[in-house]
């Protein structure tokens, strides 16, 4: 099957497409989406199937009515993943879906798939993945070998505007202990020297090394003794949460009902559920490297069944269960 995907982003582009490739299909990806691009690519690839995901400079109003316009007007099936459910469903999701009209909506959050059913468009749950030309266990690095490490945003300002969300708990109980015993992190992402307000402590600043580009990732994975890993909801993962796993990665993370239906903690990673319980799981794995290295090694057999080659097995699936494709 011909595959357009209508993204640009580095965080898109190297997954979920590589796992059709992988799956067996042709994929083309768009690229900035103008008014000219778009045509070349229906007139020139003749897609069998367009997929749009994320949020991304692609998802902007003007460029949805192009897409609302050119792709809904060539009948080609379109399938849209929603990737910010269930934060900015009201603000960002359904506003996207309701002026593009995608003929199906894949959803992270189980809970919003009835929302697009109502909307009368077709829908189910599919989660984040990995995959490995972006995603596996490399050779420790010098430039980035650490005792802990993090990569993820701090998002201050959104967390200001939503301060029941799940994720400052997870900071509180992961991030918040160490700064307090000044238990040094490498942080890598954006926002966080305005991140006082939602942690309640200032995070050193010669700790803070500002965003990573996407595919640098695997290496601080790969390099680090202990990564760090916020979750943002009880009822689902965040995508960095595979991506971690895949790379051999020894992920410390929140103890929610979702990780440990996916993995095995003790096994495959390590969970905590307070600012003590962090304190304690970090000096003794510090002290204990092959325990470290027998979890990672773990991580990487348990994380194999969702690769982005099976996502793309599974939506392909449901596409010909809800007759989307043939």
């Amino acid at each position: 099957m011909r595959v357009l995907f209508l993204e640009s982003h580095p965080m898109w582009i190297h997954g979920l497409p590589n796992g059709f490739r992988e799956a067996g299909h042709h994929v083309r990806i768009s690229g900035p989406v103008t008014e000219k691009s778009l045509l070349h690519h229906l007139q020139d690839f003749k897609p069998q199937l367009i997929i749009s995901l994320g949020w991304t400079p692609e998802h902007r109003r003007n460029k949805r009515q192009l897409v609302r316009k050119y792709v809904a007007g060539s009948g080609i099936p379109h399938v849209f993943w929603a990737t910010e459910d269930p934060t900015h469903h009201e603000t960002f999701s359904r506003p996207y879906v309701r002026t593009v009209q995608p003929n199906f909506v894949f959803t992270i959050c189980r809970a919003k798939v009835e929302a697009y059913r109502k909307m009368g468009i077709p829908s189910a749950h599919m989660d984040f993945g990995y995959h490995d030309s972006v995603h596996r266990r490399e050779k420790s690095s010098p430039q980035y070998q650490s005792d802990i490490s993090m990569v993820a945003n701090g998002y201050s300002k959104i967390l200001q505007k939503y301060p029941q969300h799940y994720r400052i708990q997870s900071l509180q109980h992961l991030v918040r202990p160490l700064v307090e015993d000044w238990t040094r992190i490498e942080i890598y992402g954006r926002q966080w020297s305005q991140v006082e307000p939602v942690l309640g402590v200032k995070v050193p600043s010669d700790w803070i090394h500002g965003y990573l580009p996407y595919t640098e990732a695997s290496k601080i994975y790969s390099s680090s003794k202990i990564m760090i890993g916020p979750q943002n909801q009880l009822t689902q993962v965040t995508q960095r949460t595979y991506e971690i796993l895949a790379s051999g990665g020894f992920l410390l993370t929140s103890d929610t009902p979702e990780i440990r239906r996916l993995f095995r903690p003790g096994k495959d990673l390590v969970v905590s559920n307070s600012a003590a319980e962090t304190r304690r799981l970090v000096r003794y794995y510090l002290d204990h490297p092959k325990e470290r290295e027998k979890i990672r090694d773990h991580a990487r057999k348990a994380v194999r069944e969702h690769s982005y080659k099976k996502r793309a097995q599974y939506m392909i699936a449901q596409l010909k269960k809800h007759k989307i494709i043939p």
